[in-house]
């Protein structure tokens, strides 16, 4: 294990990577357990106040973010320096990531389902910072031979095309296989290939006049949401708490 870690963290430099992505990880789950204890109303912890004013736990999150992301600029790979900003930017990312559905709705919306984007966006970071970590480069510059990197016209190229092909992934409304084929270039492949999901940008541009197209891709997008979205739910439920029922909202008419 020890010379595992030297030849494949240490020596290429990627220490402060893993230990950022550890750090991370382990402030989402801490502040995830404080957060469902204070909920619950158990043990010693409570919400953080000031003058009757809530402050989330994004606010400092944003300050070790900007302090760790600095400090990692400002030193290199390697030394005790780079580890200790690599850490607090871990910390900082965490706690602002538990709260991204906040700051993407400017709402408290926590313990609500639109709450749930936090959840998803926090496995998605750990797992692209994990394939990174593993030795994947964006646009599949790490399949490319020690000849082809010298040929930057070559290099270029091969980002572009990866970069069209998530992009179209994107288009058709497959945000994840994006994402991830910025990663892993075959990820991206099959969600370009694939029919586009109804109402994406794709199935408004090409699908109008397609009629057998359209309805084929909202049966698949069908049988695709009715199959994971249970097991997606019940890991998010799991990792990040059920959200708050949804109030009963009163019928027009005041009935």
């Amino acid at each position: 294990m020890g010379h595992w870690l030297q030849r494949n963290i240490i020596e290429p430099g990627k220490l402060p990577l893993l230990l950022a992505l550890a750090s991370f990880v382990l402030t989402f789950v801490i502040t995830r357990i404080i957060v469902r204890m204070i909920r619950a109303g158990k043990g010693p912890f409570g919400n953080v106040k000031a003058g009757g004013l809530h402050i989330h736990h994004v606010v400092p999150g944003v300050v070790l973010t900007v302090i760790g992301g600095f400090g990692a600029v400002a030193s290199s790979r390697y030394g005790f320096g780079a580890a200790v900003f690599a850490v607090v930017f871990g910390v900082g990312t965490g706690l602002v990531l538990d709260e991204f559905a906040l700051i993407l709705h400017l709402d408290d919306v926590y313990w609500t389902e639109e709450g749930r984007k936090s959840v998803e966006v926090v496995v998605v970071t750990a797992a692209l910072v994990g394939l990174v970590l593993s030795g994947f480069l964006p646009f599949g510059v790490n399949d490319l031979t020690e000849e082809e990197l010298q040929d930057r016209g070559g290099v270029i190229v091969s980002i572009l095309v990866n970069f069209g092909i998530a992009l179209l992934a994107l288009a058709k409304g497959k945000a994840r296989m994006a994402i991830f084929g910025v990663i892993v270039p075959f990820v991206a492949i099959v969600g370009a290939v694939r029919l586009a999901r109804p109402g994406s940008p794709w199935a408004r541009r090409f699908y109008r006049r397609r009629p057998r197209a359209r309805a084929k891709s909202t049966l698949r997008a069908y049988h695709h949401d009715r199959r994971w979205a249970g097991p997606s739910r019940r890991v998010q439920e799991w990792i990040g708490g059920k959200p708050d029922p949804e109030p009963v909202r009163a019928l027009p008419g005041g009935r």
